[in-house]
């Protein structure tokens, strides 16, 4: 675990579970919120991995193993990919981005030895340069319409939402302090929420798949060549649907607790001993939609049926459809 030197910021709240070694908050989680979706601060997310990808061959090569198109990426242009099992299950999320000489990724926290393993393994006779750079490079996002500068040298991936700067780790306080005012991960993951973003680790488990999470229109080129896991990909797209599916939670406000990720979630007709349709994945307190969350629920889950995360009442809107 990276534990980030801006942590000793004033008001900084450690983080736990996968985001442990950076801030939650700085003691204003709403006024963080309204400051990031206003587009100012920044957010440390330093203990994310980050994996380079040298050589002649980078994007050829990748192109073979991601499911992602990225052959022909151009320099500078933001996109982000997946490795699967040889059974289309998820295995990472790759956040991706290529200087014209190196591709560099952010991944998440503690899955860059796995990531680097199943890389080096498929290498075989092709001329590139696997690295680790986590120990070099820290990843801070910056959110759409903030005004940073940012050295012309330090790669960037720029997405609609916002900029995720690769900053040398030497440089990351300096950065910081001209970049504020900083911003914990429950404010980003609030954000992340409600933009229906889904993240390796909390929406996904052993055996999700990416049309259940929306990955495909993100994330899954469906017209490239073959990769592992393809063949799941195309049967499922073309000739059945997925077995569950992500839906957005409006959850009853006048519940203290949010509901923990792995919480069941029922049909709220059917009782809190009902049958569960699936569980929370990722839960958070919005600054203007209350409590929020996203759950994978079975996909024939009624559309508009309200639904019991636990025992708190959520309204549900479609993210992937039946």
């Amino acid at each position: 675990m990276t534990k980030s030197p801006l942590l000793s910021l004033h008001g900084a709240v450690p983080a736990e579970g996968p985001d442990e070694g950076v801030a939650a908050h700085y003691g204003d989680l709403f006024r963080e919120q309204r400051a990031l979706a206003g587009g100012s601060g920044f957010v440390d997310l330093s203990h994310r991995g980050v994996v380079t990808v040298g050589g002649a061959d980078r994007l050829a090569w990748l192109h073979l193993l991601l499911t992602q198109h990225v052959e022909n990426l151009a320099p500078r242009t933001a996109t982000e990919s997946l490795i699967l099992s040889a059974h289309g299950h998820i295995e990472h999320a790759l956040y991706l981005v290529d200087d014209g000489a190196t591709t560099w990724m952010h991944v998440e926290p503690g899955t860059e030895e796995a990531l680097l393993g199943y890389l080096e393994s498929m290498k075989f006779f092709y001329r590139v340069d696997i690295a680790d750079a986590t120990d070099r490079y820290a990843v801070v996002f910056l959110p759409a319409g903030s005004i940073t500068a940012v050295p012309a040298e330090w790669p960037v991936r720029e997405t609609a939402y916002g900029r995720d700067v690769f900053v040398p780790r030497d440089r990351l306080e300096s950065f910081a302090a001209a970049s504020g005012p900083a911003i914990g991960v429950l404010a980003y993951e609030a954000l992340r929420i409600e933009g229906h973003r889904p993240r390796l680790g909390l929406e996904t488990d052993h055996r999700t798949i990416p049309h259940e999470l929306g990955w495909l229109d993100s994330a899954v080129h469906l017209q490239k060549g073959c990769y592992r896991g393809q063949e799941t990909v195309a049967r499922v797209h073309n000739l059945g649907r997925p077995p569950r599916r992500l839906v957005f939670l409006h959850l009853d406000g006048s519940e203290v607790h949010l509901p923990a990720h792995g919480a069941p979630v029922r049909i709220a007709e059917e009782g809190a001993d009902g049958r569960a349709v699936g569980f929370i994945t990722s839960s958070a307190r919005h600054w203007e939609l209350g409590p929020i969350a996203l759950a994978l629920v079975k996909r024939n889950t009624p559309e508009g049926a309200t639904l019991l995360a636990e025992e708190t009442a959520a309204a549900q809107e479609t993210v992937v459809a039946p």
